[in-house]
């Protein structure tokens, strides 16, 4: 089994820790990796895009000119998609984007994103991360102990300091356990996993 070295926030060993190989060692397959970040990108999209057709131009019903006689183009409406002003052919309407992959996929898609940052050598596993207050200098310098200015942080429960002092600094983001996803992880460089969460990813993943 793989095994991983526990830090305190002080970047002091504080353990080691055996990862179970089906999490964090699993060949990584990047099609199925960015067939996933797909549907997560195209489901988080709004969809509202909405151009008025000729049914909802508002204006007349009226003909504006009598069909012949006056050696103009005949015409029978002033919200005609060729006049100015008038409805948009094929334009965009609302809609949804969202689609579905089977659960194994992304169960599978999680772990290979998992041990691809673990095979990196870009998983940072902590025994807790309690701060003294909410200050976000304080956040600052523990990632600086580490080296880390992008990361997702992993944590098993709401911890407030944590999350107050962490919220405004660029690239850090803060996720319980069941909200991890494929498209976040990717997204940030670090993973800081709070120990108690592989407990409760392994519940998830490999259930």
């Amino acid at each position: 089994m793989a095994v991983t070295e526990i830090y305190n926030i002080k970047k002091e060993k504080v353990g080691e820790l055996e990862l179970n190989d089906e999490l964090f060692k699993v060949d990584v397959n990047p099609h199925l990796l960015h067939d996933i970040v797909r549907m997560q990108r195209a489901n988080r999209r709004a969809g509202t895009a909405c151009t008025k057709t000729r049914s909802d131009v508002s204006g007349s019903g009226k003909k504006p000119w009598k069909q012949k006689g006056t050696g103009r183009a005949r015409a029978g409406s002033r919200k005609s998609p060729v006049w100015r002003g008038g409805g948009t052919v094929f334009g965009p309407q609302p809609r949804s984007y969202s689609y579905r992959m089977p659960r194994k996929a992304r169960k599978l898609g999680l772990r290979m994103a998992l041990s691809s940052r673990f095979g990196d050598q870009l998983l940072v596993v902590l025994d807790d991360f309690q701060l003294d207050e909410i200050k976000t200098k304080k956040f600052i310098e523990v990632m600086d102990n580490f080296e880390i200015k992008n990361a997702l942080i992993i944590a098993p429960e709401r911890i407030e300091t944590l999350e107050r002092s962490s919220r405004n600094v660029p690239g850090f983001k803060v996720m319980p356990p069941e909200g991890l996803n494929v498209y976040d992880i990717l997204l940030h460089k670090h993973i800081v996993l709070l120990q108690p969460c592989i407990g409760q990813l392994e519940e998830r993943l490999l259930s």
